[in-house]
Formats: C-alpha cells, structure tokens, sequence
C-alpha cells in the first residue's frame, strides 16, 4: 500500500515518482527530499502543460515557476506554503552537507502527499468524491531496509545536474510542438472543464497548515546550520516551571558542543504577537540555567517575526533570523571575556590627535551603557576612517567585536578605506567584496552597499553565507537619508552594533539619520566639525573665490550681441521646426549650449589665478566639476586647444564614463604625475583622499548644501612641503563661477533633493492611490468597476510574486502573505492602506522585467487619471505630454504594430478627443500604446556649440556660514 496510490489512474508518472519518494523516507533521507523536488517539478510542469489559465515564465527554473504570478494565484495560500517547503528542504538536500533527517524526509514526503492531493481534487476528470477521507499514514511509509544503498551529497548534485539538463531539452521540444499539437489544445479544454467542476465541490481535507507553517522555523534554523536532528532539540522537558505539573516543554533548544544550552526557542502560531512568549521563554531560560550552570540566549518567533534576548546584556530586539552555533558561543563567551572599553588604550599609531581619541572613547562610552548605535559627525579631511579602524582595533582587543562590515556608496571609497584597514590593522586581514566576493574568514569586510544586497541572499553548502549575527559591527560611511531609504534593509538585517559616520554638519543631518541611531535630532554622539579642525590646525581654510560670468548669471541675448555675433545666431540650426530664440537662459548653458569663450575665460582665469606648485611653476592638483559629461569633455577639448603644449596630458574628464578610471585616480594622487587637473562629473565630490588639491572650480550651480560642503571637503586636506621645503600647503582656493556661494549665502540650508523612489515604487503607490480614488468616487458605472478590478487585480499579482526567501522581503512576510490573497483588497481600509503603501511598496517581485519606457507611459497615465479624479490643473500639462507622444509614434506608423494602433494616435492629438473622455478610456489609451512607445525616437535636446563673447567680472573674496575662510590670503597668493 502507498499513500499515493490516489494517483496511479491519472498521473502515473506522478504516482510513480511520489513512491519514490515514499520508499527513500527511512533508507536514504537525502534521496527522499531530492526526490520530493524532482516530484514537485514534474507536478509543476503538468500543471503548466494542462492549465491554460497559468502563463509560462521565461525562466524556467523552480523558483520562477512557482513564482509567477498566475501560478501562485492558482493555489490557495497553505498550499502554495507546501510548495515552497517541498522546493526548500529540497534545495538543502542537494546543496547542503547537514545531515538530512528522517524528520525532514518524512515531512517532505507529508506535503508532498497534501499538494499533490490538492492537484488530484482540483484537476481530476473522474468523481473528486474517490477523494474524500484521504489522509496521510504513516504506518504506509515502508519501513528500514538495510541493503539499500544511500545516495551520497555528490552523487544527487550530479543527479541534480542531469536531470536539469534533461528538463530542459524536454522543455524546448514542448515548446516546439505545443502550437500546432491539437492534442494539447483538447486537453487543456478537457482540463478547463474539470477544473471548473471541481471548484463547485468544497474541498474538506485537512491539509495540515500549522505543521506547515511551524516547519519555517525549522527551516530558518536550518539557514543558520541547526540540523535538529536529536530528540532534545524539540519539546526538551525541563523542570520548575511555575505550573501544577512544575515542568515544560522547550520549543527547541539550541546545543553547544560541550552539551549545554546555548539558546531556547519559543515558538507561538502566526497569529499571536511572538512577544506574548517573552516570559515563557524567559522561565525556560531560568529552568535550564538552574540545570546546566548557564544561561542560554533566548529567542520567540511566529515564524513571521523573531526576537533575541540577551537578557544578561540588553533589552529584547527584533531579529531576521536566528544565530550560528559559533556566533551563539561568541555572545555568551563575551558574558566573561570582553573587557571594559574605558579602561583600555587606544592604538596611538592608528590615531593620535585629541578628537578621534575622544570620539572613541565617547563611542566606548555609549556601548558600555547598554547602547548599540552611535553617529559620529566629523568634518571631511579629519580622519573619520583612520578614527574607525582605531575603534575596530579597540573593540576586537577588549572582544566587544570580531568581525565588522564597512560598507561605501563607491567602488573608489571602498578600495581607499580597504587599503587604509590593511595599512593600519593589518592583523585583521580585510576583504574588498566588491573585488573578492568568494573570500572567507576575514575579521574586516568591505563593500558597496549594491554588492551586500546581492551577497546577503548566499547560500553555501545549504547555510547562508552571511547570516544575521555574522558581523558584530557594521560601519556606514556617509550615512545620511538616501542611503537608508535605498539601503536601509541591510542595517535591519544584520544584529550587530551600528556606526554611522558622516561629514554633513549636525545641524544640517535630517532628522530620519538621527532617528535611525535612536539619537536625538541635532545631537550626535560626537561630533568634530570643520570650523573646530581649522583652528585646531588639523585642515586648512578654503579662500573662497566669486567670479561671477554675465551668461552664467543672465543667460545669453540675441539683442546684447554684436552685428557679427548675430549672423551667427541666425545660422545656428536651433531645432527641426527651424524657431529662433532672442535668448538662451542661463540653465541651458553647459547642459545643451557650450559656449567657447565662457569655458576658455574660465581657464585662463584657474591657470592665471590657481594656486601654483613646483616653484609656482605649474598649477596645482585641481578639481573642475563640470555639469555633466558633454560639459566636461568641452572643458577638456579647449583645454587641450587653448594648451597644446600640455601634449593632453595635464587636464583629464574622470568620471563614470571613462575606463580605466581608476588608473586615472591614482595618476591624480600623484603629486607629480599628469593629469592635474581633473574634470569631473559626480565621481570625484565625495570620499576621494588627496591631500595635493588646492584648487576647486565650480563651473555648475549646485542646490544641496550638503553635497556642496561635501565637495569643498576635497580640498581641506594638511600636505606638508607642497609649494616647497617647509612650505606647507595652508589654504586652498574655491573658484566659483555660477552663485553657488550667492545662493548659500541667501539660502542657508541650501535645498535638498528628495530621494526619488524607483520606477516600480512609483506606479504601486500611484495605482493604490487610483484604486483608493475610484472606490471612494461613489460613481456606480461598470467602466469603473471594471477599473478598480483591474488594478486591484494588478496590486494583488505584485504582491503575489514576492519571494519570502528574499533578505528584504522576509521581515513582511505576514503582510506579503495577507495581501497575496484576493479577499485582502475587496475592502481596502485606511488601515491597510497605510500598511501597503509603508511595508509592501517597493520591494522586489519575481515578475518578469517589462520595458521601462512602457513603465513610465504607465506612470503617465496613471497621473492623469488621479489628476482627472482629483480635478488637478495638473491634468494640462500631463495631457499635453500624452498628445506629444502620440505625435512622435505617428512618425513610426510604418512598424507594423503602431500602424495598428494609428487611428487612436491620431484622435489623441485633437482636442475634441478630450472633451469627454474617461478614466476607463484613459486605461484603454495606456494598455494600446504602453508597449508602442519604445519605438519612439529618444527625445535629445540638439547639442549646440557657439562662440560668442561672455564677460568675467572682476574676482571678489566672499565668505560663507560655515566655511572658514584664509582672511585676505587671496591678496599674497594671487
């Protein structure tokens, strides 16, 4: 007998397979949960054969199948939970050393047996009632068999690889056949019907759903290497318990090697607050430790949410996941070995001036009070690096820490900080993970905040890689709003202590910085700013320097030209229609017209007026940040025009589109190497260490005070002997030809850009705020029933394919799981609205990546339907954008799929068309065009080149808030 036999008429191929599985559970456990996957994947590929409800994905692994939206809307939730079991403790068979008990095989080949059950009640074509009463037995697993032979790890990674490869081929030839096979067509026809039937029979099977979901857990604690495979590391009896019975049963205890406890698991259904089992968990604690002479580390979860408690330490803190056995016996080892921070020295040849060494100690102070975070503003040039590996060298002497993660927004950042580790604690043996992603056993990690993300999902040998108490300490450089709203998913992921560094002034750090180290707002836990460094004698004053340019400051006019000047003008091919502007606004300048003289006057005002090096005979490492790159290749080219001499040597573009740039940076580092001067579009504003800049040019007008301080930071930077023996670099110059320092001056916080969420961000937001309108419009028509559907429908299907397994989306997926289902979005309420739009908006989906340009034609429409609803006046202009690219796709009317489409395209371009229209006409325009607009010509502002005359104004010294200046130090340098 088989507990699928249920399957032998129908699915032979299934039935076969799944005893397979059955016959493996107590002879070879590896085996058995491979098989469970192979069996799941040949139940996923019928149903994608036989139901045409279900849309075939381009990638064709396990993962993307069960993850494309219609398949997962095709299953209920508790059975779409088995699923993902199955694919997992498949997964851990094949990739993982862990020994695979017969707990683990018999658990997949349960919901196996349940899933299969649900296709076979779903799908039959016979009486679902031969069905009904099926329950798995155990007494029908056959029993242990000596003589068989076990599978080993290498053998089912080869099975694993073969059978892939035999999936595939046979998947090609499907896909081959499949349109002109009839056979296929009736079938799913037949299949359709069945279905359809069977949905009318309610299905009472009892699938099990609490083991399911407790099996989560199991599986977390797998990812960090607990097999959980003895009899006490589940519902372990202790005594003295406050109850009747005086004892308890531990959810799971988590063992050290020398057979004490190092932690309890307290685990509550998904539906309680997890927190409800804090003190249950904390009497389990008192009962084990009262055994073994040591308290273990607690832990409660619901499988949607964990908390550690430490509670020898710190208060109870909300995790990702659970800890390693090494890293368990690391914090409990730190109860006895970790010293206190105050009384130890701090390496003086990493760090000998007074405000690092207090900022370590204030730090030192903090974590010594029970603190884990702490934000430390320092001003650029001062040291924060050099203070960082200081206070990582301080806190793995004293065992507070043994493994820290620096992470940077840039490549060149991480390399510079990378190199500075290893010249100062060698010892640590630091890693650049952008470089060297495979690299393990490394006290100090380095990376780009990009490259963690991706790292994070790791598995290796079935564990991952990084797991959440893999690092103690994690250090963010420039931490300020864009990066925890970009990148705010690794801080929470990883348990560990949290440095923040940062140069923006305290006064000017956002509020949402300050609160992400639990810090009150304007007050940081250090903080050393640069008008202290100057007078400290640490960095140098800048000497600001205000050239103010007429077509800079009011543009160019065709009336202020001379007679010459204005044949020019009127030769100039200024756009297709053949228009002629009277004047050029200053904001064009250096984006679409470049203007010869204005660039050549700049040049010869740096190299006249720049701070000299090599006995005043040549010009010192300068920075010239241009608006974009256009602009900075112009600057270049008349540079090397205007200097030919220099051989194209002396003056470099170094930005994102160059190659090799690297190369390039440490050519500028070098005080005497070429290039000296430096074009640069964004690479070079932030992070670069070059204590040789004296000269800064700021040839764009910039808006972010932040940004702007943060690229004066090039230059404040000490260098001994620069202009010569004791003649130490003091100032360093800031040419400012376009009002930045006017601006700031009137401005005093500048204004800061809003962080732009992503495209995809974007249209869910926009759709539920559509969504939301409608349904509140309290308009009964079915065109806009059908709307609010559709993109309820739309939302559902997003949600739907988020992947649980991913780092980012796993702390939502209580929310991830509620608003998967249809039933979730029938009644939206200012409560769910609120939880949509914070947690579930912009996380990623296994959705199939669309074009961007229909994307953002989605986006468009979607706006001037809420400006519609909303009587916006911003449905003008919103709509005339839509009229311009229905003009652009009448010029593509000779491909095929715009000619279509033609007639619509030109009604959107008259008026009259607008008069009435609707918002499922509206919804009409977006689906018949969105996948049209990518044959539009891209819409590129003509690059214009003239020559006309411009005019420099006398250079004045100007001061700014914030900025020390070198009085008068213009007067004797240039």
């Amino acid at each position: 007998m088989s507990n699928f036999l249920f399957l032998e008429t129908e699915w032979p191929d299934l039935h076969s397979s799944a005893r397979k599985v059955e016959s493996l559970v107590h002879t070879d456990t590896r085996a058995c949960c491979f098989y469970a996957r192979r069996t799941l994947e040949l139940a996923v590929d019928w149903l994608y054969q036989n139901d045409a409800d279900l849309k075939q994905p381009y990638e064709t692994h396990l993962s993307a199948l069960i993850y494309e939206p219609t398949f997962k809307d095709n299953l209920p939730k508790n059975i779409f939970l088995k699923v993902r079991a199955i694919k997992e403790i498949g997964n851990q068979a094949v990739h993982s050393k862990r020994d695979i008990t017969e707990t683990d095989a018999l658990r997949a080949t349960k919901e196996l047996f349940h899933f299969l059950y649900w296709l076979a009640h779903c799908y039959t074509r016979r009486s679902t009632a031969e069905y009904q009463g099926l329950n798995f037995e155990e007494t029908k697993v056959p029993a242990r068999r000596v003589s068989v032979p076990v599978h080993t790890f290498k053998q089912l990674q080869e099975m694993a690889e073969e059978l892939k490869a035999r999936d595939a081929e046979a998947a090609k030839l499907q896909r081959a056949r499949v349109d002109t096979d009839a056979e296929i067509t009736r079938l799913r026809e037949e299949v359709a019907e069945a279905k359809r039937q069977n949905q009318l029979v309610p299905d009472t099977h009892d699938y099990s759903e609490a083991e399911t979901r407790n099996y989560f857990i199991d599986l977390m604690l797998h990812e960090a290497g607990w097999a959980l495979d003895k009899a006490e590391d589940r519902e372990y009896e202790v005594s003295g318990m406050p109850n009747a019975q005086n004892k308890g049963f531990v959810d799971y205890v988590l063992w050290g090697d020398d057979g004490k406890p190092l932690a309890v698991v307290e685990a509550k259904r998904t539906s309680k607050d997890p927190r409800i089992g804090q003190q249950q968990a904390k009497l389990y604690a008192d009962c084990l430790e009262q055994k073994f002479g040591r308290r273990p580390i607690i832990f409660y979860t619901s499988g949607y949410t964990t908390w550690l408690w430490d509670d020898l330490n710190y208060p109870p803190r909300e995790v990702q996941g659970f800890y390693k056995k090494v890293e368990l016996e690391l914090l409990i080892q730190r109860r006895t070995t970790r010293r206190d921070l105050g009384s130890e020295q701090i390496n003086k040849e990493i760090v000998e001036r007074h405000y690092q060494e207090a900022s370590i100690r204030r730090i030192a102070e903090e974590f010594n009070n029970n603190q884990r975070k702490a934000l430390i503003v320092m001003a650029t040039g001062a040291g924060k690096t050099r203070t960082v590996i200081a206070l990582c060298d301080l806190l793995q002497r004293c065992n507070w820490v043994k493994r820290v993660l620096f992470l940077a927004d840039r490549v060149a950042l991480v390399k510079q900080a990378a190199n500075a580790f290893k010249q100062h604690l060698p010892d640590s043996s630091p890693v650049n993970l952008v470089t060297d992603k495979k690299e393990t056993g490394s006290r100090v990690y380095l990376s780009t905040y990009p490259t963690m993300m991706n790292l994070i999902n790791d598995m290796d040998d079935g564990l991952r890689r990084f797991g959440v108490g893999h690092f103690d300490l994690v250090v963010i450089d420039e931490a300020h709003r864009s990066v925890y709203q970009k990148y705010g998913a690794i801080f929470e992921y990883f348990d560990s202590y949290l440095i923040g560094l940062t140069a923006t002034p305290k006064s000017e750090v956002d509020k949402n910085t300050y609160g992400l180290f639990d810090l009150e707002r304007g007050v940081p836990t250090y903080s050393y700013e640069l008008e202290e460094a100057v007078n400290d004698g640490y960095l140098v004053p800048s000497v600001n320097i205000e050239v103010p340019g007429k077509f800079q400051r009011e543009g160019i006019k065709y009336d202020e030209l001379s007679d010459e000047e204005k044949e020019e003008w009127e030769a100039i091919d200024w756009d297709e229609e053949g228009n002629v502007p009277v004047k050029v606004e200053p904001a064009a300048l250096n984006r679409w017209l470049f203007n010869e003289d204005t660039v050549d006057k700049v040049l010869e005002n740096l190299m006249i007026n720049g701070l000299k090096v090599a006995g005043g005979d040549r010009l010192g490492k300068t920075i010239i940040f241009a608006k974009n790159h256009d602009h900075a290749v112009f600057i270049q080219e008349r540079f090397d025009v205007q200097y030919p001499k220099l051989k194209g040597q002396f003056a470099r573009v170094i930005d994102h589109y160059a190659t090799y740039t690297e190369s390039l940076i440490d050519a500028f580092s070098s005080v005497e190497k070429a290039p000296h001067i430096a074009v640069s579009v964004d690479m070079l504003d932030t992070g670069i260490d070059i204590p040789e800049i004296v000269n800064l040019v700021f040839f764009k007008a910039l808006r972010s005070k932040t940004k702007f301080l943060q690229m004066i930071g090039r230059g404040t930077r000490l260098r001994a002997d620069l202009f010569g023996p004791d003649q130490d670099k003091d100032c360093f110059y800031i040419f400012d030809y376009c009002q930045n320092f006017e601006f700031f001056n009137q401005n005093k916080l500048g204004s800061e850009a809003a962080t732009q969420p992503s495209l995809s961000k974007q249209l869910f937001i926009k759709r539920l705020e559509l969504l939301s309108s409608v349904r509140k419009s309290g308009v009964a028509n079915e065109g806009l029933t059908q709307l609010g559907q559709e993109i309820a429908d739309h939302l559902q299907t997003e949600v739907a394919a988020m992947n649980v397994d991913n780092f980012v989306v796993r702390p939502h997926r209580q929310a991830v799981e509620k608003y998967s289902e249809e039933e979730a979005w029938e009644d939206l309420g200012a409560t769910d609205y609120a939880e949509v739009v914070h947690i579930l908006a912009g996380l990623p989906t296994e959705l199939e990546p669309e074009d961007e340009t229909a994307k953002r034609f989605d986006l468009l429409i979607l706006k001037i339907q809420l400006a519609m609803i909303q009587a916006s006046a911003e449905y003008i202009r919103l709509h005339d954008q839509v009229k311009e690219i229905a003009s652009r796709l009448e010029d593509k009317q000779t491909i095929p799929m715009v000619y279509a489409q033609i007639e619509l395209i030109e009604d959107l371009q008259q008026e009259h068309y607008w008069q009435d229209i609707t918002l499922p006409m509206l919804e009409n325009v977006r689906k018949r065009l969105r996948d049209l607009v990518k044959f539009m010509d891209k819409k590129q502002r003509k690059i214009i080149y003239t020559d006309f005359e411009d005019e420099l104004s006398e250079a004045r010294e100007v001061s700014l808030p914030g900025l020390v200046s070198a009085t008068s130090s213009i007067q004797y340098k240039m």
